[in-house]
């Protein structure tokens, strides 16, 4: 598309996008009044006006039923997960079978890789990317030194080449094939939270395979965000959260997906709960844990019935909206406003990657000179972007409640501030 820099081509992208009815479904960041420009979807993601009701539903069968709420209530909470499985698996591209609803992220993470993470004298080696999320690289220290190992040995973390801010796919895969004999685990991100570069998790996924290595990913920033195709990519296992853009709440609950083919060996080891035994059975409550058939199977409590009340709201609204549809509105919204972006190149630099299929719907821009300024100003604009030190202003128009006015007010904003 040739983009326009003038408000009268925002307004007109507006009028024919076909999703922007669901910008009225969210409550807008507004101040004195007037709708902030937000971009934080990638930290944490709008309320859906539809999450109160959903709430409210189980407030009421609680007050009302008390604990036979698990059976009698309108959505019975002894079966709630069941109620968010197929949609979540259709918006990461799975089988039902393969996805649950359960826990939180680091929690699921830890839990994936007891499964998965099984090191031996010489094949012990975790492959992940420089400067993840901090949550994944403590989760893999500490993986490390559960099995006896000097994480500074075990971990081979992926940079970038010199002066370049994001990894290439082949020095990755370069990167997979140089230590094929003592490589037993793939596990990044599916987008980087810094840089906001997607990678490619098939490519990666078959490489590790072709050196007998497993391939997991944290898609916390990937999930309702990209179109994921977990299943066809043959992807060992995943984990998200469901409070980015998948806005489900702060603190919401997280998914799991495991292939089938490991979600169906009840003998693979995992850390066990009741809620993760065969439902026909559960409530005998007899010794001997048997795993439920697919990714269920790793369940440990009862469900976390109020977030995943809040997440059933939202998934109702990516099943109605479509992944595909919201990904194709996501690299319009994104190429817009690198677009704009590129008229004030000489005091800022975009360090993710321009080409889309190597990006979600987040910009990452370092500000030549002192971008905390900037950062500040754009408040003062009713613009609400996201900080990450060292250096960085994180900006994600999210297609499910971003416009393109938006994309065109941040434009002029820097306008304002630079000319």
């Amino acid at each position: 598309m040739n983009f326009e820099n003038s408000l009268a081509f925002a307004q007109q992208l507006d009028k024919y996008d076909s999703l922007a009815h669901f910008r009225n479904e969210f409550h807008l960041i507004k101040n004195d009044g007037v709708p902030m420009v937000y971009l934080c979807g990638n930290s944490l993601g709008l309320q859906p006006k539809s999450a109160k009701a959903s709430i409210d539903q189980e407030l009421n069968d609680w007050a009302e039923l008390g604990v036979e709420g698990h059976f009698d209530g309108k959505n019975p909470w002894l079966y709630y997960h069941h109620f968010l499985t197929e949609k979540a698996a259709k918006l990461v591209g799975a089988l039902p079978s393969e996805v649950v609803i359960m826990n939180n992220l680091t929690t699921n993470l830890h839990l994936m890789m007891v499964s998965f993470y099984k090191p031996t004298p010489t094949r012990y080696k975790i492959m992940m990317e420089v400067s993840a999320f901090p949550s994944d690289m403590y989760a893999m220290e500490t993986q490390a030194r559960f099995h006896g190992l000097n994480p500074d040995d075990a971990i081979i973390e992926l940079k970038p080449r010199e002066g370049e801010h994001t990894l290439r796919t082949e020095d990755i895969l370069a990167q997979i094939e140089a230590h094929k004999n003592s490589l037993a685990i793939v596990m990044i991100g599916g987008v980087n939270y810094y840089t906001g570069q997607a990678f490619n998790m098939q490519a990666i996924t078959a490489a590790a395979h072709a050196v007998g290595a497993i391939a997991g990913f944290d898609l916390a920033h990937a999930a309702g965000n990209l179109h994921l195709q977990l299943h066809d990519w043959d992807v060992d296992f995943a984990v998200w959260c469901t409070y980015k853009y998948l806005n489900s709440g702060p603190g919401g609950t997280s998914g799991v997906f495991v292939n089938e083919r490991h979600g169906n060996n009840p003998e693979l080891v995992r850390f066990a709960g009741w809620w993760g035994h065969d439902e026909a059975e559960r409530f005998q409550m007899k010794k001997g844990f048997k795993p439920m058939i697919g990714a269920a199977g790793w369940q440990l409590s009862n469900a976390q019935i109020f977030p995943m009340a809040i997440h059933k709201a939202s998934l109702e609204m990516f099943d109605e909206a479509g992944i595909e549809n919201l990904r194709k509105k996501s690299e319009l919204l994104t190429g817009y406003l690198e677009f704009i972006l590129k008229d004030y190149s000489h005091y800022l630099t975009v360090i993710t990657p321009s080409d889309p299929k190597q990006r979600g719907c987040q910009l990452s821009i370092i500000v030549k000179n002192d971008g905390k300024k900037l950062f500040d100003y754009l408040q003062t604009q009713n613009i609400l972007p996201d900080w990450r030190e060292p250096d960085v202003i994180r900006m994600s128009p999210v297609p499910m409640y971003n416009c393109y006015e938006d994309i065109f007010r941040i434009g002029d904003a820097l306008k304002r501030y630079y000319l």
